[in-house]
């Protein structure tokens, strides 16, 4: 492995696992695992519930966009200074504040009378489970003293993340179904409380502030640039790429993510350590996290669009290709752990890259009038299969490209802009989507000898709401004999996004096999390093 070249030392810190809390409790155990398991739900759940949000509220496509992201925002910006917070101020305490807050998003999401309302909740309840990803790690970490207690306590935590991920499409899909979306958020409210219960019963303490501090200008500079970047991609084919407050964004974005590079140059306890990326193995491990994530995310938004507000299935069978996306992940954690201890991870994370390309490619010559869920096991299972794969390497190829003394720092780092990926997977795919969609429809509109006032009438809703609101009209009202002109706009939009995702995961194939060199030895990621690792993906 090659060193970062004149990287400095590390300045002084006390990582969660170096400090001597309490023993690790059953108490604890089960409150940090449950705690970690509705955040992911909570991040999950939107996805098998699009149709509804678009049956009820009938939000244009951006603002469809927009409700996914609300959530995933705080927790890419905020998870890092949440788990400083822990240390500096004690983690039960942010364990409790994380699910209070998810709870009031959820329960603010589902009183909502309006689209706006509902980015609210799902904002507040972002920033809680912010809160609870690095928290819930942190706190088995400092309990437990030995690696193979830490170890034990590491992987319990992630396969309760991992059926977190399981659990949200099931939940999701029966509470809808047979219920409302209010109920499937109100029923994730009630989680969040029981969590808080349990927290507050079961849990121990533990903090460690020595050597931590909060990097404000840092946080302050990423979080608007980060905000500035998603306006931007969300609005730009709703508001025109040329409209004054599109193009604001996009500069507001660059100017602060430049502030937020110079900031953590200076700072002395920094969110991001740009040091590591003199390494080029880790740089470019950073580069395949934020592709690859985004690839993985692209497609489970691009899926929840094409049953729900495109086709109008159900809730519940909207969430069967969910089950094929989340549950690998769960199922192969038995699997990809004794991969990872006897295969170099880049060859793992390449090799679920490429199958995850592989499904992409598959789904994008799905056509969009087929609705049967037979056709999409193949597909999806296939991004399913490959991002359980790479998901189990992502941490242990960047850990592993660096010294061992850079490890915790690598792991968190990776979280970080892994995270990014997550949340740019919704933000840019939607873009692409509804702007080849309104192209299309725009264009075959004319052509289609439709009456006069029904197109015109489809002309306004499209003008207002894009292609989703236009295939949303009810039979028989203004407009809604260009149903089948936007339903079909929308498939070839949707596939593209597929396409796109396909791309990205093969080019972050190429680049993991191609570029990130080392032997075989050091595959192991060490529990410590791990403990550091303080958002692993859904």
């Amino acid at each position: 492995m090659k060193a970062p070249q004149e990287a400095a030392e590390p300045g002084p810190r006390t990582s969660p696992v170096a400090s001597r809390g309490p023993a690790l409790t059953l108490g604890t155990l089960v409150a940090a695992c449950f705690a970690v398991a509705l955040a992911q739900i909570g991040v999950a759940i939107p996805a098998t519930l699009n149709g509804l949000f678009q049956q009820d509220l009938r939000p244009i496509g951006s603002q469809l966009t927009w409700i996914s992201d609300a959530f995933l925002l705080p927790v890419a910006a905020l998870e890092l200074s949440f788990g400083v917070l822990g240390d500096l101020f004690g983690r039960k305490r942010l364990l409790l504040a994380g699910a209070v807050l998810l709870a009031v998003g959820e329960f603010v999401g589902a009183a909502s009378s309006g689209v706006y309302q509902l980015w609210v909740g799902q904002a507040v309840a972002g920033l809680g489970a912010a809160a609870l990803f690095p928290t819930s790690l942190a706190m088995l970490a400092a309990a437990t003293h030995t690696p193979r207690q830490r170890a034990r306590a590491i992987a319990l935590w992630a396969g309760f993340l991992s059926a977190g991920g399981f659990l949200a499409p099931v939940l999701g899909g029966v509470t809808g179904n047979y219920g409302s979306w209010r109920w499937s958020l109100v029923v994730v409210g009630i989680l969040g409380a029981v969590s808080v219960g349990l927290s507050l019963v079961l849990a121990g303490d533990s903090k460690a502030p020595e050597g931590r501090s909060l990097d404000w200008v840092g946080q302050a500079t990423l979080a608007v640039g980060l905000i500035a970047l998603l306006y931007a991609v969300i609005q730009g084919p709703t508001d025109g790429w040329s409209a004054p407050a599109v193009v604001a964004g996009f500069v507001v974005a660059a100017v602060f993510l430049a502030l937020f590079v110079l900031a953590e140059a200076r700072a002395a306890s920094p969110l991001l350590r740009l040091d590591l990326f003199r390494n080029r193995g880790f740089a470019m491990a950073s580069v395949v996290a934020v592709i690859g994530m985004f690839s993985f995310l692209g497609t489970a938004y691009a899926t929840s669009i094409r049953l729900g507000p495109i086709q109008h299935q159900s809730p519940l069978r909207t969430s069967v290709p969910f089950l094929l996306l989340q549950g690998p992940a769960f199922v192969l954690i038995p699997l990809t752990s004794r991969l990872l201890e006897r295969v170099n991870p880049r060859w793992l994370l390449g090799s679920g890259l490429v199958v995850m390309a592989g499904g992409q490619f598959l789904a994008a010559r799905m056509p969009i009038a087929d609705s049967t869920l037979t056709s999409l096991v193949v597909p999806i299972g296939l991004v399913g299969v490959g991002f359980a794969l790479a998901v189990a390497s992502i941490t242990a190829t960047a850990v592993n490209t660096v010294p061992i003394h850079y490890a915790g720092m690598a792991s968190a780092t990776t979280s970080l802009l892994r995270d990014f990926g997550f949340t740019l997977g919704p933000a840019v795919i939607g873009a692409v989507a509804l702007g080849r969609a309104a192209a299309r429809f725009g264009a075959a509109l004319p052509a289609a000898g439709l009456p006069a006032g029904q197109e015109g009438a489809a002309r306004a809703v499209s003008q207002a709401g894009g292609p989703l609101a236009v295939n949303g009209i009810e039979p028989g009202q203004p407009g809604s004999a260009a149903h089948q002109i936007a339903f079909d706009a929308l498939g070839h939009g949707y596939a593209l996004g597929y396409v796109v995702c396909g791309v990205a995961a093969l080019a972050a194939a190429v680049v993991t096999i191609a570029a990130l060199r080392g032997g075989r030895s050091d595959n192991t990621v060490r529990p410590e390093a791990l403990a550091e690792d303080v958002g692993l993906p859904a």
